[in-house]
């Protein structure tokens, strides 16, 4: 009788084995990318059960188990992707460690709020209009550098960031305004800090050529010098943006629109950036060229033509006019 329950003991205790190995060290896995999200305050079982059903692990019982043998280490919650076949020790190790999945959001310059948001929910990071809400309210993230700021715009730095699901739009807007301070910090922009911002965000949205940057500046701050208004095509989108009137093209309502933003009606800047800029459009915004310029137009190559005088202009918009014509032949 004792042999026997000696031999049933040897057997449970093999097939223990076996089935633990199977259950641990057997490679497992879906057969194309699973992302799988382990929510904050998951207890093991509900995330060796989320394993388990995602196709991640063979067994959530030896998940579990081997959980208990090494002494219930925190599992840290998040977003993890799952691209080849590998053991539940394998999987366990990652999540132990956090090894999370980011997804990586790229913000080009001269990115608007309304951009950023949208290229968030396309990210599925987001929502477009939560990102917008935090945007447009939580001004406290900039008011010891613009206490003026109207939001955030100009403030969420053009750069790629890499997020998880787990963070929240406000955490995506704060990591955007610590670039920002970075940035700002190391080209030591610490005074005037809210009319360069909105400066160098016209100046983003003007020209894409960094080396012409200072001239486009220059042609402001000397129409601001004279009393000018600024006329600028890029200040008149973003009133039809803010009062979500934009239709893609500027239409002759949207210059003659009554908003502060509205740089063909109002004199001097607008009441805060249009654009998030880059650091060539914050430097020539803080050190604009030496001109008398008044004006500038594309030349059709992607650059301008700068002028002193209406003249002048006059005659670069003819050559414009001229080279658009040729290109549509």
């Amino acid at each position: 009788m004792l042999k026997f329950l000696f031999r049933l003991i040897a057997i449970a205790l093999v097939l223990g084995a076996v089935w633990l190995a199977y259950g641990l060290l057997l490679p497992t896995g879906p057969a194309q990318e699973k992302l799988v999200q382990l929510k904050p305050g998951s207890s093991a079982h509900h995330i060796a059960a989320e394993l388990a059903n995602a196709g991640v692990i063979r067994s959530q019982y030896a998940f579990l188990l081997w959980h208990y043998l090494h002494g219930r280490k925190p599992l840290k919650a998040g977003e993890y992707a799952f691209d080849h076949r590998a053991s539940t020790r394998e999987v366990y190790d990652r999540i132990v460690h956090g090894d999370i999945y980011f997804q990586t959001l790229v913000v080009p310059e001269g990115f608007n709020m309304f951009d950023i948001a949208g290229a968030i929910e396309q990210a599925g990071l987001g929502k477009r209009d939560d990102f917008l809400k935090v945007a447009r309210t939580e001004t406290a993230l900039v008011r010891d550098l613009d206490p003026q700021a109207p939001s955030l715009e100009g403030y969420l730095f053009p750069d790629t960031y890499h997020f998880t699901r787990t963070q929240s739009v406000h955490d995506m807007a704060a990591a955007m305004v610590r670039r920002f301070r970075q940035a700002a910090k190391d080209m030591g922009l610490n005074q005037n800090v809210h009319d360069v911002v909105t400066m160098a965000s016209i100046v983003e949205k003007e020209t894409g050529a960094p080396e012409e940057r200072p001239e486009v500046a220059s042609v402001f701050y000397n129409r601001l010098q004279k009393n000018m208004v600024l006329a600028t095509d890029p200040s008149v989108i973003y009133a039809a943006l803010l009062n979500n009137h934009y239709s893609g093209v500027i239409h002759q309502s949207d210059l003659h629109f009554d908003s502060p933003y509205n740089t063909y009606r109002k004199a001097g800047l607008p009441p805060g950036p249009i654009s998030n800029p880059g650091r060539a459009s914050l430097q020539a915004a803080m050190h604009p060229a030496q001109t008398d310029y008044l004006y500038f137009v594309s030349d059709n190559q992607g650059h301008h033509r700068f002028a002193r005088t209406d003249a002048e202009h006059a005659s670069n918009v003819q050559a414009y006019r001229r080279a658009v014509q040729a290109t549509n032949r």
